[in-house]
């Protein structure tokens, strides 16, 4: 069943058929070849739709689209371009950082795409970036809305492994302050290298207008940090909040949302929201059927049985899941692997918290790597591209995420320094 899924996928590739046709297609050809009944394709892909979490997607979508019209993404990027001063490359570098502030927030990789990306990838092409770049930059910047906490993945693994999530989320911070720093500098030389952004800090304001002008968007953050951080509401729940901020700043006080643009504004999300949820959905029933045929499970008990040392499991695992990751939602893989490679990775005598933010770390880049990386999907509709100009601009910035994952793989301390503190007895 497995291969005919793949060839089927691959041969819908091959005809230029849309991503989410293919894997639904390929899926449909899975359901009839392993004669499971067809109702559970249907039960199967609104189950991937049907989790809480998810409603933080299509509130964060319709926030950065009231915040597009509303004036507030003009206003942000007067900000940053006023912090950046006239350092080279500074709007890539603040969308990197903008990522990791809102990662705190939605908690979603696809979420933070979406409520950035309507903000900074029409600023990005606006000062001379190539739309793949930009679109690529977001979609990598945006993962880190799975590792730095409150993170869904993270979670998962948690309740899946019997870890404390308490601890996960602690560790969390490492991987998630590596990655941005990594990111960040890499941006930093690419553009000094490319000779792009150079024009990032004309016509920017002095930083005590340019704050003073953005302080209402610069509240947003500051609000929906606080609500989480400080028990108020949860991270889907602080989707809608931003939404209802970004309502009354672009109508009440800004004045530039009037009502005949609300009908377009609403659109504009149906729309964007209906095709990530079509991705996920048929991507949830791909990965039951893989599932089902033993896949991931075949995957985990060969890894324990032939890699024989720590290092080399490592090594073992973070290929595994890289592959996996690429086809298999974050979620499902989590669930599924978690339980199994957990006691292995303690039987060699690595810490299971370590092991966690591997393992999500790993899975993330799945976001953002061809063919189910929701992350590329989410960045194309907001810049509104297709997904072939966005893969050659993507490679380096995969290359620095595995470089940073192979750090955060062999050195234990980046992910349980914070832990260790904190829990220190």
């Amino acid at each position: 069943m497995t291969p005919i899924m793949i060839l089927t996928m691959v041969l819908c590739f091959a005809l230029s058929v849309s991503v989410a046709v293919s894997i639904g297609l390929a899926s449909i050809v899975g359901v009839q070849v392993s004669n499971v009944n067809m109702l559970i394709s249907v039960k199967e892909m609104f189950n991937a739709i049907n989790k809480f979490p998810l409603a933080a997607i299509p509130f964060f979508i319709l926030a950065g689209n009231l915040m597009e019209t509303g004036g507030i993404s003009r206003r942000l990027v007067e900000f940053a371009k006023s912090m950046v001063g006239g350092v080279q490359g500074g709007l890539p570098m603040t969308c990197v950082l903008t990522c990791m502030i809102f990662a705190a927030v939605s908690g979603s990789s696809v979420a933070t795409t979406f409520a950035i990306g309507a903000i900074l990838v029409p600023a990005l092409i606006k000062h001379g970036y190539p739309t793949g770049y930009a679109a690529a930059l977001q979609a990598t910047s945006a993962e880190l809305g799975v590792v730095i906490p409150p993170s869904i993945p993270l979670i998962l693994y948690g309740v899946s492994a019997e870890i404390s999530i308490g601890e996960l989320f602690i560790a969390g911070f490492g991987p998630g302050l590596l990655i941005s720093g990594a990111l960040m500098l890499f941006v930093y030389l690419y553009c000094k290298w490319k000779g792009w952004g150079k024009n990032d800090g004309d016509g920017r304001l002095p930083v005590g207008r340019a704050t003073w002008q953005a302080g209402w968007a610069l509240l947003m953050p500051v609000i929906i940090l606080g609500g989480i951080y400080g028990g108020i509401f949860t991270p889907t729940e602080a989707a809608a909040v931003a939404v209802f901020y970004a309502l009354v700043v672009g109508v009440v006080i800004y004045r530039e949302i009037k009502p005949k643009d609300l009908y377009m504004i609403l659109r504009k999300s149906v729309l964007s929201s209906a095709v990530i949820m079509f991705i996920i959905a048929n991507a949830g029933l791909f990965a039951f059927l893989l599932t089902r045929a033993g896949v991931p499970d075949a995957i985990g008990q060969w890894l324990g049985e032939v890699l024989q040392s720590p290092a080399m499991f490592l090594l073992g695992v973070n290929a595994a899941l890289f592959v996996i990751g690429m086809f298999i939602e974050t979620s499902a893989a989590i669930i599924v692997l978690a339980p199994i490679l957990a006691p292995v990775a303690m039987h060699f005598g690595i810490d299971p918290v370590h092991f966690g933010l591997v393992m999500v770390v790993n899975l993330a880049l799945g976001m953002i790597t061809p063919p189910f990386g929701v992350n590329l999907f989410a960045a194309c509709t907001v810049a509104r591209i297709s997904l072939d100009r966005i893969v050659k601009h993507l490679v380096p910035f995969v290359l620095v995420i595995i470089g940073c994952l192979m750090v955060i793989t062999y050195v234990p301390w980046i992910s349980l320094a914070l832990r260790d503190l904190a829990y220190a007895k």
